[in-house]
């Protein structure tokens, strides 16, 4: 009889539908080094999507901010090879950062282009939904482009409501009211992973 293999918690093995095998797991510090060697490889679209600016080069003191978060606020995802952290190249990134004052929380997801549209930005988006409803946060939100239709889509299909900002053109704010007894339970469905942002 197999042995099934036991991970640590938020540790998921997920086959791709090309046949590739990623690793979701938090990211680690180690990440911070992958982090950069791979924004080179992204488009200035994609660098746009996620930054909601142009950006040339992810430096050495954001990658280290961005693998070293404070557990109590913060959490962040990554898709990577079933390598080592530090020698796994990351197709993808989710994160949500708390503000205590208020409740409310912030996401952000970049998927690379060359694992887009496999349902990964769907399957991120749950798990940080399923953080943040462990954490009891009030609302998650984030800015999305108006043209960036998939990432769109894929917050409708999940609950979030948009709501258009006056001071801030061509952005739509998406938000997920997490008090809400109507509210889908997209971080609790481990299995939702058909669409992509």
């Amino acid at each position: 009889m197999a042995t099934r293999e036991r991970l640590p918690p938020w540790h998921e093995r997920q086959r791709l539908p090309n046949g590739r095998e990623v690793l979701i797991r938090p990211v680690r510090p180690e990440d911070a080094e992958p982090l950069r060697a791979g924004f080179a490889l992204l488009q200035p679209d994609e660098v746009r999507q996620r930054f909601l600016y142009a950006l040339k080069e992810l430096t050495p003191e954001m990658a280290e901010r961005f693998t070293r978060i404070d557990p109590r606020t913060e959490f962040a995802l990554v898709a990577a090879e079933p390598l080592p952290p530090g020698e796994a190249l990351v197709g993808a990134v989710a994160r949500v950062a708390l503000d205590e004052r208020t409740n409310n929380a912030e996401f952000a997801i970049l998927v690379s282009r060359y694992i887009a549209n496999m349902g990964l930005g769907r399957y991120l988006m749950t798990r940080l939904v399923k953080w943040a409803r462990g954490k009891k946060v009030h609302r998650l939100y984030g800015d999305v482009f108006e043209h960036n239709t998939p990432m769109l889509s894929l917050a409708q299909s999940l609950g979030f409501e948009r709501e258009f900002q006056q001071d801030a053109p061509g952005l739509i704010r998406v938000s997920l009211d997490l008090r809400s007894k109507t509210a889908r339970t997209a971080g609790d469905d481990p299995a939702a992973a058909k669409s992509e942002s």
